[in-house]
């Protein structure tokens, strides 16, 4: 929430209850106060722009700026009724912010950002009827900046593609409700210099969740970058909320299921092969030179990357590098795996992070999956579940909430450890994990875990032997 939004709703809040209870204040010091009251939301609305979010405190305004009522009893009740109704509904929107507020990534580098979207001529575009339309894959790159005392003023990223061009809906989000998300701060300063050391940088690739567009992992993928990877955090077209494709066109969700198809079940195994296409398209784009900008060109290694995905995502990250030598590292948070996947065996680390049992209920899919993956991998293998923390609380969305609205979620969709404490730990558990695949350098990764308070889990022991998962559910 911008400081402009919290003052005007502070403001008409203070009018309103003076309105109320003190309806025979003198008329000057009642005009002084609406006037103050008007100055404020005009400076709102021309600054920071128009949001559905500040109607009520307009609305609320606007009547404090009406004369007392004094005819009559049912009127006086009437009028304090719609005060005090006003006043609810501007609390109770504004617990979902017009600007929400992202944490600041704690690791030791700064986060420099840049978009890239790519197109493989090679692959139709199967989502649409126009036979000339190839394969898009957007990749938002995350990296370790310079850290720089005052950071260069200039052009902000959008948090998300497509603002005033978003489908109706954004991951069940009216768009709405995002009128003003271009001015999140993502905490990552655009085209920064990388920050000098590793040469080059390790490399991760993030698959997103089904439907979820990559900003809402920007909280996680800035804290990864801090710690010293190069994220590319991708949108898939078509199956991400929303994307804005190389020629300028946003497009949403569109699901294809074929006649007779009774479930999704099929359906997704179909897109899991086609993310995984997109994820080594990915992959050959950043070994061409050209296709990286400054300041990414030459200073990243494409030849040994790790692809890490959270829900659906986590899927693809699995097959990708079931099926590409280049991954020499996946990452599973909280996906289930679909088709054959389950009954691959897995020859490079692997390690599945998943939120509360008790909370996510996951289904016997992703127990069974997941199981027999981590049973039959020759290769290093871990399994960790973070206690207290739902399957959301990867990504922003509790972020989009202002804090009471978060507690109040937490109290009905469980995630009490809330986004910023999960986003952390799992950074520094992805960074432990990634270290040695990645740059050769050995870390503790149950060490690290065991910082965290209600983190279980650790290694599973290898195809050979009895294979035990370390984390229960």
């Amino acid at each position: 929430m911008l400081i402009l939004d919290l003052i005007l709703l502070t403001v008409v809040l203070i009018l309103a209850g003076w309105r109320l209870f003190a309806p025979a204040a003198q008329p000057s010091v009642r005009i002084a106060g609406v006037g103050l009251g008007f100055v404020v939301a005009v400076a709102q609305w021309l600054l920071c722009g128009f949001t559905w979010q500040g109607l009520p405190a307009y609305l609320l305004l606007a009547l404090c700026a009406l004369p007392p009522l004094r005819n009559g009893r049912v009127l006086r009740w009437t009028g304090r009724l719609s005060f005090c109704g006003i006043a609810a509904l501007s609390v109770g929107v504004w617990n979902l912010p017009a600007v929400p507020t992202l944490p600041r990534p704690d690791g030791r580098y700064a986060v420099g950002t840049e978009i890239y979207r790519w197109t493989d001529i090679s692959r139709d575009e199967p989502h649409t009827v126009d036979p000339t339309d190839r394969r898009s894959v957007i990749a938002q790159a995350w990296y370790p900046a310079v850290r720089r005392e005052t950071p260069q003023s200039g052009a902000r990223l959008a948090y998300i593609d497509g603002i005033g061009r978003l489908p109706a809906k954004v991951s069940g989000m009216p768009s709405f409700l995002m009128r003003r998300y271009g001015q999140i701060d993502t905490n990552a300063e655009p085209y920064a210099p990388l920050a000098p050391g590793k040469q080059p940088w390790p490399v991760v690739i993030f698959s997103p969740g089904y439907g979820a567009p990559r900003a809402a992992y920007t909280g996680l993928a800035t804290q990864l970058a801090s710690r010293g990877f190069v994220v590319f955090v991708l949108d898939h077209p078509y199956e991400s909320a929303a994307t804005e494709l190389p020629d300028g066109r946003v497009v949403g969700t569109r699901e294809i299921l074929l006649p007779g198809e009774r479930s999704h079940i099929p359906y997704m195994v179909r897109e899991q092969v086609r993310r995984t296409a997109d994820l080594r398209f990915v992959i050959d784009q950043l070994a061409r030179p050209e296709a990286l900008s400054s300041p990414l060109r030459g200073r990243v290694n494409a030849a040994k990357v790790a692809v890490i995905g959270h829900s659906f995502g986590g899927a693809a990250a699995i097959e990708a590098m079931s099926e590409d030598p280049r991954v020499v590292a996946a990452a599973n948070i909280d996906g289930t795996p679909y088709g054959d996947l389950p009954d691959r065996q897995l020859t490079r680390p692997f390690l599945l992070l998943q939120s509360d049992y008790a909370e996510t209920h996951h289904s016997t899919f992703f127990l069974n999956g997941n199981g027999k993956l981590l049973a039959n991998t020759t290769a290093p293998a871990f399994r960790y579940e973070i206690r207290r923390a739902n399957h959301f609380g990867f990504t922003d969305a509790y972020f989009y909430l202002a804090p009471p609205g978060r507690w109040l979620l937490a109290q009905a969709m469980g995630g009490a450890r809330g986004p910023a404490e999960t986003q952390r730990a799992v950074a520094d558990i992805l960074a432990a994990f990634l270290s040695e695949p990645l740059t050769g350098t050995a870390s503790d990764l149950a060490e690290t875990a065991a910082r965290y308070e209600d983190v279980s889990g650790g290694a599973v022991k290898r195809k050979g032997g009895a294979s035990v998962p370390a984390a229960a559910g």
